[in-house]
């Protein structure tokens, strides 16, 4: 089904920069990115995954029956072209199945965060008119057969697991045996013909974004916008038909399923499921990645477990990782600078390379040559961490609406501190207010059911408002200074851009997440979710009973310490910019309790709602 784009009002876009990442690729589909793929490759291995202990694997022949049996078993089952059908699911080759077997058959598929409640999923399914929902297991099946009686358009829930959990109208495995039923040459050719025939701006997916406020919005994503975004990424980062990648950022997201699902697929690479995310540690070891797509928070955590266990080392081996820490970060400079690193700095490097960096790299299966970074902002200190151990990781930048990416940082030509150059048919313009416009093949068509929404988002002449503050450096590089929406406008007037310094905040050993408060306040303030388990050293130190986490809240020696780890990434803020008060917090955020979006990014406005008692009693005792 062809995408409609609501009539768009006029916005004022005069700029203060204009950058072009050069000619857009020629339009396609995700379609013909399937057939091409299965011509080009011939893998035992194209898809991988974890069961009863051991990793199996399915060809790129095996494939195509079992693609085009899901085809032929959705329209068994009623499925018509330009149905929609939600796939609420984990990571798994049969995601990789039902979204194919959707597209070749002209349907759009609607992908459903598998951590979302079940009422949140109620006004999903119907906004979108979902008449089929994919579930993995018996956990989100108990959740669709909950909601069911408020979603009137679903007519069948197909499950992944097997024997079908209650709730369920049939399993994959019977939905693909109706398809071989009907799968005579004929129809194998019918629908071949009805894949190809598929329309660069035919609806691919609707993808509702989490918002912090409001029902969510619909992005209609067309064919070539996913298409033109793989097309110009690809030679970017090189992927190959040699490569491994592990998979576990939600394939709900647009970030891994243009970047590690399509992209990885189209180039051959080998495409790993993860078997959860607490589960990475080990899969990383087996599988032994040579790729990796991930948000912020996993390279946080890692870098915090790296610096841990070099702190929890004594005598040689802590100095030693302290010299190799410094080298690195030497040889990081000049790297970025251009230069390669030589002489008596060359020799330091090597030996601190074969002393330690090649240890921490064996923890990611020691094959990784690229990562990529996305979805929220990527902390400079932790990404010249990386680039200092020889893990090259390209933060790069986009949203949901532009299917995702607008920027990358090349593997050869980082830059810290930015999101890269423009990728091929994305330009950018940066409006009078600082906001980022962008405009080409990437941007989406519109939000399903929301008009309004739309002429809001997009202007007359297909300039896309991402909300996103920034920069464009003469030679083309792009610089998120925050969210629009995120900026804080303290009672003084002064505008305040949290993110840079929360990201500094989280480098400290003793934080795990950091949220800056101040919006129409007299000056900002900080709340921290401490990391306990060094907080709870330190304690023993002290002999500071650890027993009760809430009594540590208030504790005046942990408070006098977190105060300190914290005050040194405030160092060159202005005054008006530093924290006056920290106030800590017992539980990291999560998804379940609103804090979080999907993609780990936190809700500033929820988490100010949420604590009001801590910072309204942050902000009385300043007061007094």
């Amino acid at each position: 089904m062809a995408v409609s784009t609501a009539p768009r009002s006029t916005v004022e876009t005069r700029g203060l920069a204009h950058g072009s990442g050069g000619p857009r690729p020629v339009p396609g589909t995700l379609t013909q990115l399937f057939f091409d793929a299965i011509a080009r490759h011939d893998k035992p291995n194209a898809l991988g995954w974890k069961s009863d202990g051991r990793w199996h694997s399915m060809s790129h022949r095996d494939l195509v029956p079992m693609v085009r049996r899901a085809a032929l078993g959705l329209q068994a089952i009623g499925g018509r072209a330009g149905d929609r059908v939600a796939i609420l699911s984990e990571n798994r080759w049969e995601w990789f199945v039902a979204d194919f077997g959707c597209l070749t058959s002209a349907m759009a598929d609607v992908p459903i965060y598998p951590t979302l409640p079940a009422e949140q999923m109620v006004h999903i399914l119907n906004d979108s008119g979902a008449s089929v929902v994919f579930v993995s297991d018996a956990v989100q099946a108990a959740k669709i057969a909950q909601i069911r009686p408020d979603c009137p358009g679903v007519r069948t829930v197909v499950s992944f697991a097997d024997p079908a959990p209650a709730g369920v109208d049939l399993t994959l495995a019977q939905l693909l045996a109706q398809g071989a039923m009907l799968d005579t040459p004929d129809r194998a050719a019918a629908w071949e013909a009805t894949a190809r025939a598929v329309q660069p701006d035919d609806l691919a997916t609707l993808i509702y974004t989490s918002g912090t406020t409001g029902l969510p919005k619909g992005v209609m994503l067309s064919h070539d916008n996913i298409f033109s975004n793989v097309a110009a990424s690809l030679p970017i980062l090189g992927a190959r038909g040699d490569d491994t990648c592990l998979s576990f950022l939600p394939l709900s997201h647009i970030f891994e399923r243009m970047a590690g699902h399509y992209m990885m697929f189209a180039a051959g690479v080998s495409i790993c499921y993860a078997e959860s995310i607490d589960a990475v540690p080990a899969n990383l070891l087996e599988v032994r990645p040579t790729l990796l797509c991930s948000v912020p928070r996993i390279y946080e955590k890692m870098y915090a477990r790296i610096m841990e266990n070099g702190a929890a080392a004594t005598g040689l081996k802590r100095a030693i990782f302290f010299w190799a820490i410094g080298v690195a970060d030497t040889v990081a400079g000049e790297k970025l600078a251009g230069r390669t690193p030589g002489g008596l700095l060359g020799l330091q490097y090597a030996l601190a390379d074969r002393l330690v960096f090649s240890k921490v790299r064996e923890r990611t299966g020691g094959r990784l040559r690229m990562a990529v970074s996305g979805g929220a902002p990527l902390s400079p200190a932790i990404n010249k961490f990386f680039i200092a151990i020889g893990l090259n990781v390209c933060e790069g930048y986009g949203l949901t609406e532009t299917s995702p990416v607008i920027a990358v940082n090349r593997p050869h030509a980082i830059r810290i501190g930015t999101v890269g150059q423009l990728i091929g048919g994305v330009e950018v313009l940066i409006a009078e207010d600082g906001e980022i416009l962008t405009r080409g093949p990437h941007v989406m068509h519109g939000y399903y059911h929301n008009e309004a929404a739309t002429r809001e988002a997009i202007t007359p002449d297909g300039w896309f408002h991402t909300g996103d503050i920034g920069e464009l450096s003469p030679d083309g590089f792009l610089k998120i200074t925050d969210r629009k929406k995120d900026i804080i406008v303290t009672a003084g007037g002064k505008n305040l851009a949290p993110q840079p310094i929360e990201n500094a905040v989280k480098t400290n050993k003793y934080v795990t997440q950091a949220v800056m408060i101040g919006d129409k306040r007299k000056f900002p303030i900080m709340l921290i979710v401490p990391n306990w388990d060094n907080v709870a050293k330190w304690c023993g130190y002290k002999g500071i009973p650890t027993d009760n986490r809430t009594a540590l809240l208030t504790h005046p020696l942990v408070l006098a310490k977190m105060q300190k780890e914290v005050g040194k990434s405030f160092t060159g803020l202005a005054s008006y910019e530093t924290p006056k008060k920290i106030g800590l917090l017992e539980h990291e955020f999560t998804i379940e309790r609103g804090e979080l979006t999907p993609k780990l990014s936190v809700k500033r406005r929820v988490v100010d709602k949420l604590y009001a008692d801590v910072i309204d009693r942050l902000y009385a005792e300043e007061a007094g």
